[in-house]
């Protein structure tokens, strides 16, 4: 890459880039909102992730070959 193309990618990526401030905080104390998450009931388990299990063992009784398999991955 001569010169003139890094001069050119340089422009290009202060272009896409925002400038970053040295001293970036955010607007708000985010420390209330984490202790709300933390003592918010547990959220549902979505119906995909029943699906899923469901799949998982169904393959594991057709194919019991699978069952190691699927052990190591865990």
């Amino acid at each position: 890459m001569n010169e003139r193309e890094q001069a050119r990618m340089k422009s290009l990526l202060r272009q896409a880039l925002p400038p970053q401030e040295s001293d970036a905080e955010p607007g708000r104390d985010l420390w209330p909102a984490v202790l709300k998450r933390l003592e918010a009931p547990p959220a549902r388990v979505p119906w995909f992730d029943w699906a899923l299990i469901a799949g998982i063992a169904g393959a594991a009784a057709i194919f019991p070959a699978t069952i190691p398999v699927l052990l190591y991955y865990l």
